[in-house]
């Protein structure tokens, strides 16, 4: 699964790095963020919306991404969505 690389938080140093890439194979945006404060992933695990069960279950993580990140997650999402329109 070679992954694009769209772009890395320009704000963080060296050790700190959120980052984009786009797996143009599997059609997905694959995100590396910062890992939430205890509080914040226990107030998304108990957000109850329509077809979303309570809790987050084990094979998925709650991330942060910084807002000034968008425009590579928009660049991540075209390359995606030009993958997918290729037969």
């Amino acid at each position: 699964m070679p992954l694009l690389f769209i772009g890395i938080d320009p704000n963080t140093g060296d050790h700190e790095s959120p980052t984009v890439w786009a797996d143009l194979e599997g059609k997905e945006l694959v995100l590396q963020g910062w890992k939430p404060s205890p509080e914040l992933e226990a107030e998304c695990a108990a957000t109850e919306v329509p077809g979303h069960a309570v809790g987050i279950p084990e094979s998925e993580a709650v991330i942060r991404i910084p807002a000034r990140m968008v425009g590579m997650i928009r660049e991540a999402c075209d390359a995606v969505e030009r993958a997918a329109q290729l037969p």
